[in-house]
């Protein structure tokens, strides 16, 4: 059987981003961590349709001392505990690094797929930033870019263009539906 997943941005797309500078960032203190009305829904309906769930989230701020690890451990914590989520991948590195897990690359999706054995072709990713997507389009998955109007410093090449996971998760959902038939006939 086919492992399939579904690949998840953290911030922007399960919980809220925060303002620094004008700019929508991480929150860098649980008390500000805040789930995104419907992100518990569509994940646990992506579960149910047979999905892995796996967050994969560029955290620089570990890196950079803004954010303190057990800050992190304690979101990861909360996600956990509200998501049957199947895996969580952050990395901790900034652009100068140049380390292969930093999205737009994408070591950790192709690394989650061989720790779990995830067929990227049937699997899809979901993020609010261009890097996002670009990862997601390197593994070979099909993307969704979670647009909330925000200017993107590069290139925008997504599958589709949503306005929430929930709404990504229902095309995801519809998509398997339709195919569901096609497979029945083909396997007859």
């Amino acid at each position: 059987m086919v492992t399939r997943a579904v690949f998840l941005d953290r911030d922007g797309v399960i919980n809220a981003n925060v303002e620094r500078d004008g700019k929508p960032v991480a929150p860098t203190a649980m008390k500000d961590f805040r789930i995104l009305p419907g992100a518990e829904e569509a994940v646990a309906a992506l579960k149910s349709a047979g999905f892995l769930i796996v967050i994969v989230t560029n955290q620089p701020d570990i890196g950079t001392g803004r954010t303190p690890l057990a800050e992190l451990e304690a979101m990861h914590a909360e996600v956990r505990r509200r998501m049957p989520v199947d895996a969580i991948k952050a990395c901790f590195h900034v652009d100068a690094d140049n380390c292969m897990c930093r999205k737009p690359k994408p070591g950790m999706i192709t690394t989650a797929a061989a720790e779990l054995d995830i067929d990227l072709v049937d699997s899809y990713l979901v993020g609010d930033r261009w890097r996002d997507v670009e990862a997601g389009r390197a593994a070979g998955c099909k993307t969704f870019f979670v647009d909330y109007g925000h200017i993107q410093d590069g290139p925008l090449r997504p599958d589709w263009t949503v306005r929430s996971l929930a709404e990504a998760a229902r095309i995801i959902l519809d998509n398997e539906r339709s195919m569901q038939p096609h497979a029945a006939r083909l396997s007859r």
